[in-house]
């Protein structure tokens, strides 16, 4: 709450604690008590005073405005205690100090009280103007009595009443809204981390396919070469040219990923690998020493969706590296098939007798599965003929191109 104070340069706002504005309050209606007792303005329904009377109200009052301290800390009970107060001081005849004060213990109750207390307030306000008029007669015989007890309940228990609940409404949704903001900033949170950890691990797999890729088809075409005395020079020369390849499209790729990490970078981006590389990626294979068959069944000539494209060029070339580690010089097979449907890529190779496929630390084959998996497909890799079989299913249709 914040007491308003006029000043000669404007308005000045004082925010207390909740303590000290109920002691603020209780001072205010102590001070305006004093000056209606003072001056005799205090009764209702003109009833006579009397100085024993007058101490009497007085009594009651200071109890009442005691009651008015715990307003906010225990409102039903200042107000039971305020309403016992006001039923004593209406036998003496009502005062009016006892009213204002009433008035707040009520406002106070329905805006601190429990739920259950503020919903209770608002019958018991739409009961308490005709009981008022009907217990009118008893405390005072002139008919505007009655009226006048009908417009005091109106004013001291409708209107705060409904005061209250409009201003705890609107309280509960600015704590709805509250939380509801808090919960969207939690969310918005957890969708940004998610969204930095969803871009490493594809930023950590694109590192992986060119590390993997290119830079271990130069590794192993170089000890090819170094382990070979008898090589001819257009031997050596084919392997060099790619061994020179792979170091370009290596330090591409390295470039392109570079510059996409670049806050606010103007440099092209190097377009990703297409399924239309792939016989560069076929001659870096045999140019290491392995004896690769490629075979190609087109069924249906659709263009295949870039993401595809990628994909398969990805899972190819992690597929043909890795029998290049685990099985030199040996035999491989690479299939690739498409329909109106899907793309199917195949990769089997025979095995060293010393090796198996399935050693290393599995990133690789975690890497192609994660892949096949953003456009929805799916990677198979284990023991076939020859000895090891990498087949991955692509969806073509329904996928962006």
């Amino acid at each position: 709450m914040c007491i308003v104070g006029f000043v000669r340069t404007g308005v000045v706002k004082l925010c207390l604690p909740a303590w000290q504005q109920d002691v603020l309050i209780v001072a205010v209606s102590v001070a305006l008590g004093a000056l209606l007792y003072g001056t005799g303005l205090h009764p209702l329904f003109g009833v006579p005073d009397d100085p024993l009377r007058r101490w009497l109200h007085l009594a009651l009052f200071a109890a009442i405005c005691v009651a008015e301290l715990f307003r906010r800390r225990a409102p039903a009970l200042a107000l039971i205690a305020g309403f016992l107060l006001l039923v004593g001081d209406g036998v003496l005849g009502f005062s009016m100090p006892m009213w204002i004060v009433f008035v707040d213990l009520v406002y106070a109750a329905t805006l601190y009280g429990p739920r259950w207390l503020s919903r209770k307030m608002v019958p018991i306000a739409a009961l308490s103007t005709p009981l008022a008029v009907l217990a009118a007669p008893a405390f005072a015989t002139d008919w505007r009595a009655t009226v006048i007890a009908g417009l005091t309940a109106l004013s001291a228990v409708v209107l705060p009443v409904v005061w209250a609940s409009n201003v705890r409404q609107h309280q509960e949704m600015a704590e709805a809204e509250r939380v509801k903001a808090a919960q969207l900033a939690k969310i918005a949170e957890l969708d940004r981390t998610a969204a930095v950890t969803a871009e490493r691990t594809r930023m950590a797999r694109d590192l992986h396919d060119v590390v993997s890729g290119h830079l271990s088809a130069i590794a192993i075409q170089s000890e090819a070469v170094l382990s070979r005395s008898d090589a001819d020079p257009a031997t050596v020369r084919t392997v060099l040219r790619s061994v020179r390849e792979n170091s370009v499209r290596a330090l591409e790729e390295m470039r392109a990923m570079i510059g996409v990490l670049r806050a606010g970078g103007e440099d092209e981006v190097t377009a990703p690998a297409r399924l239309t590389e792939l016989s560069a990626l076929v001659e870096s294979a045999r140019a290491g020493g392995m004896r690769l068959e490629l075979r190609s069944e087109v069924d249906d000539p659709t263009p295949i969706p870039a993401a595809v494209g990628l994909t398969a060029y990805r899972i190819i070339q992690e597929a043909l590296t890795n029998a290049a580690k685990h099985a030199p010089d040996a035999a491989a097979r690479l299939t690739i098939r498409q329909d109106q449907r899907a793309l199917t890529v195949e990769v089997a190779n025979e095995l060293a007798p010393s090796t198996t496929e399935a050693s290393g630390t599995g990133a690789g084959l975690l890497n192609m599965r994660e892949r096949a998996t953003t456009v929805g497909g799916s990677l198979s890799a284990g023991p076939a003929e020859p000895g090891w079989l990498v087949r991955a299913v692509l969806p073509i249709s329904g996928v962006n191109s």
